[in-house]
């Protein structure tokens, strides 16, 4: 694989980048017709949920960092699901569970809130309306993605390698859902890179979503439907689970850096870990070290190493325990954990978290200045693996994050929202946002966001650069048993020899490996006016503008 040929797209009217072509250019349709980048987020956001089923589905979650030009605010919304209110460690350990499963209806425990993060996000939309900033009408958000259901898209090379590896290599656990094999598999047959991919049952819940609203698709007949083949199944979600679910807005976190502000998620996501690495880089003269060295490289892991064990301790649902955000995200704190960084020896660290993750960054922003970042994620590839029939939604198995474990940080308990990965990025500049970025990658998400930020801020690179350039992930990765500081072969020997010199078990991975995340971001040049953006050549992405 070889970097994007789309190198720096630039454009002065708005701009959009995400994981997959399709969805870019949903998005782009949007703001060329006049929406504005909440408008054109819903847009890309529906057709990701229709193209990139290994990734995101209705059936996922999602958070979004919204900055509203009208307002002059930045937003975040919290569209994760809450555990149901019969999701109890009790109901497990009856049914002979020591944790909670990865794949099958028992997996997905907690309710899907990707649909409700539209609701949340149509209000905003409708503020910037009134200021004269968009126009979209809630029917045309979803024009592509119902036309993808319907008539079908060509399977792309990602989704072609995770329905061969997944029907493959864990074929009983996905294949023996009928709701799971009549969806992907039609004919009983894997589908291949370029054959057509029609959803019919996906497209009429999402007419009804059209019709109905966001609210439908949790107190209506799609609602119901899914709660119907939870109890048949032996599913622990019910009809009042879906009801009682709302998305919030809540308050994003923030840290100075290098005269930026980089602004994030708070809890459940684990968005103060990736501002906790950036916190302790502002100690470092990180320009001074040179891009891609070891001492880069060392930095970044070693700053990675402590904010993920401040993340360890205390992240869960805010409402279930006090976390003390204002001390672990202050200037004091960055410092005392920068002091505690050896440049010449890697620091042991404990047990890394579960590798699995596949999830969707994407960004936009339009003329007026309004920006989003985006990230929806069902968790595992396709999530618990599981479909109730007549719905054509993928459910996402969350849930199975959770420990049955009552002492632990993040035990199960009905109406919790569990610890999640998923967290969007921006940074601000002067009180405007200057760069939207983020990536998918679980566990590598704050590690990849750090290389992403430090190599535009500190080393000038454009976002193109700052994307294709070679990444590292320390940290479980899927199929293994141990951490290990995995770094992509384009560094050279040479860094690596010295990596490991210095402490790190390095592996060697694959140029472009998919395994480092997809990123994605857009710089704003507010003097110029111009915008520039990058998608990530591991993913089918494109980043495009108008």
């Amino acid at each position: 694989m070889t970097p994007s040929q789309s190198a720096n797209p630039m454009a002065l009217r708005g701009m959009v980048a995400s994981p997959h072509y399709l969805a870019s250019g949903a998005g782009l349709d949007v703001l060329r017709r006049g929406g504005n980048a909440v408008e054109a987020a819903i847009a890309v956001s529906a057709v990701l949920a229709v193209v990139y089923p290994q990734m995101c589905t209705l059936g996922g979650d999602a958070f979004w960092l919204v900055w509203d030009a009208s307002q002059k605010k930045l937003a975040g919304i919290n569209a994760s699901g809450r555990a149901g209110l019969g999701a109890t460690r009790e109901a497990y350990l009856a049914r002979g569970r020591r944790r909670i499963p990865a794949r099958g209806w028992l997996a997905c425990c907690t309710v899907p809130g990707l649909v409700s993060g539209w609701e949340k996000a149509w209000e905003l939309a409708e503020g910037m309306r009134r200021h004269a900033m968009g126009g979209a009408s809630w029917p045309s958000l979803f024009e592509d993605a119902l036309a993808y259901c319907r008539e079908g898209f060509p399977v792309s090379s990602s989704l072609a390698f995770w329905l061969k590896a997944d029907t493959a290599s864990a074929g009983p656990r996905l294949q023996q859902d009928p709701g799971f094999a009549a969806c992907f598999m039609p004919d009983g047959r894997r589908l291949g890179q370029g054959d057509v991919l029609r959803q019919p049952d996906l497209a009429e819940t999402l007419e009804r979503i059209v019709r109905g609203g966001p609210r439908e698709f949790y107190e209506g007949s799609i609602a119901s439907r899914i709660a119907s083949a939870m109890q048949a199944k032996g599913g622990l979600l019910a009809f009042e689970d879906f009801r009682r679910h709302r998305a919030d807005f809540v308050a994003p976190l923030r840290v100075g850096y290098r005269g930026f502000e980089a602004c994030n998620l708070p809890p459940n996501t684990q968005g103060m870990a990736s501002l906790g690495i950036l916190n302790i880089l502002e100690n470092f003269d990180v320009a001074g070290l040179g891009e891609g060295t070891a001492d880069y490289c060392h930095l970044l892991v070693e700053a990675t190493k402590l904010a993920f064990a401040d993340r360890d301790r205390w992240l869960t649902d805010p409402d279930f325990q006090d976390i003390p955000l204002d001390f672990l995200l202050s200037k004091e704190h960055g410092r005392e954990q920068a002091g505690r960084v050896d440049m010449a020896r890697a620091m042991p660290f404990g047990n890394a978290l579960d590798p699995a993750g596949d999830t969707v960054w994407f960004g936009t922003m339009d003329r007026w200045g309004s920006a989003v970042s985006l990230i929806q994620s069902v968790y595992y590839d396709f999530g618990s693996g599981v479909v109730p029939e007549g719905t054509g939604v993928l459910l996402q198995n969350r849930g199975c994050y959770f420990s049955l474990d009552p002492r632990h940080v993040n035990c199960l308990e009905p109406g919790k929202r569990t610890f999640h990965t998923l967290n969007p990025a921006m940074l601000l500049k002067d009180g405007r946002p200057w760069l939207v970025y983020g990536t998918m990658g679980g566990e590598g998400q704050p590690q990849t966001q750090a290389a992403v930020a430090t190599r535009i801020v500190d080393f000038g690179m454009s976002p193109q650069e700052a994307v294709d350039a070679p990444r590292w992930v320390y940290g479980r990765t899927w199929g293994a048993d141990s951490s290990a500081l995995r770094l992509e072969s384009r560094f050279g020997r040479d860094i690596a020899v010295e990596l490991a010199r210095r402490g790190h078990e390095v592996k060697s991975a694959e140029p472009y490996d998919s395994a480092m995340g997809h990123a994605g971001a857009i710089l704003a040049d507010a003097a110029a006016g111009v915008m520039q953006g990058a998608a990530d050549p591991r993913s089918d992405g494109l980043a495009c503008g108008c």
